[in-house]
């Protein structure tokens, strides 16, 4: 028969084993390996962790989450235009982690988008949540979005459809965000429901994700923009604070200048023809008949006034064109005119 330990054996040997684990290990000092000699007390030591590289500096990222709170507040009035209701796009999160550490927090299914543009080497990842998506489906179909059942489950063509709209809407916004840095059109080239099964980075590569919130009404979800460091690489010394805040003072007057001309050259204005004017009393006002003639000094053959917003700003001509009573414009309205 094999001998077996008395119990006070045993708890002699778990004294003895925790004395051992409590004793302090020398390591003697810190000490600092280089090619320079360096003080100890003197000189800053950063905890660096080799599995979670930080390849983007602080600096740079306070950048990006500026830039893309502008893209925030764009695809929100974008969005609510488009829903007809009041849609809040926010910042939530801007932080760097590895392409697998993105992927495996995502939902399955979602909306996981591949993003490309011109003069970018890679693509980016723009990601839907599926508890944003169906109220915005809902509202797209006339629903209210109070009793909806969030299915788990890829979205159909006839879903996918309806929510390209919103894509389109987003990356619209985001290339007018990112036209401070480079001018470039961002496009949707594939579409998948499980993020796992897409890999555009190896699982260890670093990446930038920044977090956005949607709130629809009593609704909210979230999505997510991972953009490769690999993508981004070529700009981000254009990402400096210093080089930003010039490129912002810095901006192609050209460029705003027929942006503006765009935007007014559509804006609706009333223009009325103004034929005559006279001035007549209050007894005369009150007896007018059917019928009375109202006698104005101005010839018939004298150009008539055009008006834009009440303005006088043109002569024109009284005429008719193809059935309809018509203005023919002969000239501006010049200072020495008495009109």
């Amino acid at each position: 028969m094999p001998e077996s330990l008395a119990q006070s054996d045993i708890d002699a040997l778990l004294a003895s084993a925790s004395q051992t684990d409590a004793a302090p290990v020398d390591t003697g000092p810190p000490m600092i390996f280089g090619r320079k000699a360096r003080d100890v007390e003197n000189t800053e030591i950063k905890v660096y962790d080799f599995k979670r590289p930080e390849r983007v500096s602080k600096d740079q990222m306070r950048a990006l989450q500026t830039l893309h709170e502008a893209f925030a507040r764009n695809f929100g009035a974008s969005l609510s235009g488009f829903l007809r209701t009041i849609v809040e796009v926010k910042v939530a999160t801007c932080e760097q982690m590895t392409y697998s550490e993105f992927t495996s927090g995502l939902p399955n299914p979602t909306s996981f988008n591949l993003v490309q543009a011109e003069g970018l080497e890679g693509q980016m990842c723009f990601e839907l949540s599926p508890l944003i998506i169906y109220p915005i489906i809902d509202r797209l179909l006339g629903g209210s979005s109070q009793e909806l059942f969030i299915p788990q489950r890829p979205m159909t063509l006839i879903e996918m459809r309806l929510i390209n709209n919103v894509t389109v809407r987003a990356l619209a916004a985001l290339s007018e965000a990112w036209a401070s840095i480079r001018s470039m059109k961002f496009t949707v080239s594939a579409s998948e429901s499980n993020p796992q099964l897409v890999q555009i980075v190896p699982p260890n590569e670093v990446v930038v994700v920044i977090g956005f919130e949607l709130k629809l009404g009593n609704r909210a979800g979230t999505m997510n923009l991972c953009i490769p460091y690999n993508v981004i690489e070529p700009f981000m010394e254009h990402l400096s604070s210093q080089n930003w805040f010039s490129a912002a003072k810095n901006q192609r007057s050209k460029q705003v200048e027929q942006q503006i001309s765009k935007n007014l050259s559509r804006a609706p204005m009333v223009a009325t023809g103004l034929l005559a004017e006279t001035t007549i009393t209050v007894k005369e006002l009150i007896n007018l008949t059917p019928g009375d003639v109202i006698v104005t000094e101005k010839p018939a053959r004298q150009p008539v006034i055009l008006c834009v917003e009440h303005e006088k700003k043109y002569l024109a001509q009284i005429g008719q064109y193809r059935g309809n009573r018509a203005l023919k414009i002969l000239r501006p309205i010049k200072p020495e005119d008495r009109v």
